[in-house]
């Protein structure tokens, strides 16, 4: 599964039409210690880069943009009673939602994992 990374620190791994949408090791890092996630619900419409989650730290707020239009089809419900699943697996088990989305051409303007890795170094 290929996945695509957003500058806003939002990773997108696409499998057909949908996609499993959660944030970068880099993002947790730098959120600190996820205390409570505010999930979508499954079925509403989002457009790509709208807020889609808010993550709540011990150090702030931070909304999740959705990396491509589409509908919500599932939830990670694990994150409801284990938020710091996003802290030690940020980038697996912590995923946030799935999408189905409406025009696979939006992923076209995402970074590889490359490009976004090099932004930091």
């Amino acid at each position: 599964m290929n996945k695509k990374f957003t500058e806003t620190h939002e990773w997108i791994a696409v499998d057909g039409d949908i996609g499993t949408v959660g944030v970068t090791n880099h993002a947790q890092e730098e959120l600190g210690d996820i205390v409570y996630v505010e999930l979508p619900e499954v079925g509403k419409k989002v457009a790509a880069n709208e807020e889609a989650v808010v993550l709540e730290s011990t150090k702030a707020a931070a909304d999740v943009y959705s990396p491509a239009s589409g509908s919500i089809i599932e939830v990670n419900e694990s994150l409801n009673d284990q938020s710091e699943l996003v802290n030690s697996s940020a980038e697996g088990d912590g995923w946030l939602f799935k999408i189905k989305i409406d025009d696979l051409s939006q992923l076209d303007g995402l970074m590889d994992q490359k490009s976004y890795e090099g932004n930091f170094s």
